[in-house]
């Protein structure tokens, strides 16, 4: 056996070490760039991945998983689900129309700006909202509940046609056509007006007798939805046709008749109205009411509370005067208004600093994501710009809030510890193209820097035995022989003329 190795070790050429070199450096890097790619669409390490679902089953890591724990009381359940942030996903309060603006997008672009989660979650709000047990009783209202659960966008317009036809008075037919066969803003309007007076009309009727059973009940529910629904929209077509204060008046209104629904968060539109308007004082009005304690924030109410007050200081603003006589009281104001917004989302501050691209925000986003940092960019970023030195005073302070939160994961400052989860909810509402937004910046996994070292270390291999290729030869069969002394020192029972003759003793 001795013979046979070190025939087989004087009969290995240079060539031989090169080509393992390389062959080695090769495969090591195409493994190099799959956990990459892997790691930036996935947020994860394939092959960690791979192991712990796999391979640890195998070696018995179930059976040593620690017990589940015992369940909770009642009392500690709902203790813990208020402590513990979920990540639920919200109807965007601004989104954008589907025909007159998504579809517009996509003819241009030629790419998809919604993702197939995106608008399923908007079926199934739109199935919530206009639909109710009595619609069987009424074929158009069958026929529109049928509209709302098809998928393609032509069959839900001709479902919405042939409800019409059964019904003139079909508010919900309406709906349909203003979001998705207008390709105007103009023509959406006009459908929205015809569904207002419909909507309008049944909702008087049913105010009339939804007390007669549970039934009526659920009808009136849902026409109140309808109703409101086709008001913030018109609302919404008056601010992106430049009638501000008319928009303005309809958004008050719809709050002042309708003061239980603060859950679908018209107050947002209205700040952003007010905003256009330039109205600070009726802004600071609204946010007195909407950022309370006890309401769920948003970004919009914290980087429109840190405006205001950058507006009050941003204009004469400048960190190298601040560095030498310290902030004034105003200003410590504004930076600890900023630290709280940025707190409340960390992803805003690049899109107000166009340090990353903006998309068409999707219809539904995450609090605190990446989705609702694009949703509040895209309709307030102009708002920054307009006070001069706002953007100024964000760039030079926003970085500071990570210095209060070095652990963003297991403790907050003023909010929940931030989700882990936005991540993944994230890449399902965003479109493909898009870059994510991770927050915290996760590291790199262990296999990316190992794959990337050894193919580095196999190249560096290579290259010195194509340069020097004699000089290689006898060092890998020096380091041969090491490995096997080392071999017989361990194991005793291995004989000794298993080593090669060169390498006897």
């Amino acid at each position: 056996l001795d013979w046979v190795l070190t025939v087989f070790l004087s009969t290995l050429t240079p060539k031989f070490y090169f080509a393992l070199t390389v062959t080695s450096s090769f495969i090591s890097g195409l493994i190099f760039v799959f956990e990459w790619w892997h790691f930036r669409k996935y947020g994860t390490s394939f092959i960690e991945q791979v192991s712990v679902s796999h391979l640890r089953p195998l070696i018995g890591g179930a059976e040593n998983s620690p017990p589940a724990p015992a369940a909770f009381s009642a009392g500690e359940n709902e203790t813990s689900r208020q402590n513990m942030p979920e990540c639920k996903v919200w109807r965007n309060p601004l989104n954008l129309f589907r025909g007159a603006e998504y579809s517009r997008y996509m003819w241009v672009t030629g790419k998809e700006p919604l993702t197939y989660y995106d608008m399923n979650l908007s079926a199934q709000d739109h199935q919530n909202f206009f639909t109710c047990d009595t619609d069987a009783l009424r074929p158009s209202d069958t026929v529109m509940q049928k509209a709302w659960r098809e998928r393609n966008p032509q069959a839900r317009i001709k479902a919405a046609y042939q409800a019409l036809e059964l019904n003139n008075d079909c508010a919900t037919a309406y709906v349909l056509l203003a979001e998705e066969e207008a390709t105007t803003i103009v023509d959406a309007e006009k459908y929205f007006k015809q569904a207002l007076k419909a909507g309008e009309m049944i909702y008087r009727k049913s105010q009339n007798c939804h007390s007669q059973s549970p039934q009526h009940e659920a009808q009136l529910r849902r026409d109140t939805n309808v109703l409101v629904y086709v008001k913030r929209r018109l609302a919404m077509c008056a601010r992106k046709l430049g009638r501000i204060r008319e928009a303005v008046k309809m958004m008050r209104d719809l709050m002042k008749e309708f003061p239980l629904l603060s859950m679908l968060n018209i107050h947002e539109n209205l700040l952003e109205a007010l905003l256009e308007l330039q109205a600070y004082a009726d802004v600071q009005a609204v946010l007195a009411k909407y950022d309370d304690i006890s309401l769920p924030k948003s970004a919009a109410i914290c980087y429109t509370a840190a405006l205001l007050k950058a507006r009050a200081v941003s204009e004469r603003f400048s960190p190298e005067t601040a560095s030498k006589r310290g902030l004034s009281t105003a200003e410590i104001n504004a930076v600890e208004a900023i630290h709280r917004a940025v707190e409340f989302n960390p992803h805003v501050p690049k899109y107000l600093l166009e340090m990353k691209s903006l998309v068409l925000p999707p219809e539904h986003i995450l609090k605190r994501g990446d989705s609702e940092a694009v949703a509040y960019a895209f309709f307030h970023l102009q708002h920054w710009k307009r006070i001069e030195g706002a953007l100024n005073l964000l760039h030079c302070t926003w970085e500071g809030t990570f210095r209060m939160i070095p652990y963003p994961l297991e403790k907050g400052h003023l909010f929940y510890p931030y989700p882990s989860c936005t991540e993944t909810a994230d890449r399902e509402l965003l479109p493909t193209f898009h870059e994510v937004s991770v927050y915290p910046q996760k590291e790199l996994p262990f296999f990316i820097h190992f794959t990337a070292g050894l193919c580095s270390f196999s190249a560096m291999l290579a290259l010195l035995t194509h340069q020097f290729p004699e000089l290689m030869v006898i060092f890998a069969k020096a380091v041969i022989c090491l490995l096997l002394s080392h071999l017989f020192l361990w194991h005793p029972s291995v004989p000794i003329s298993f080593l090669p003759l060169p390498c006897s003793f």
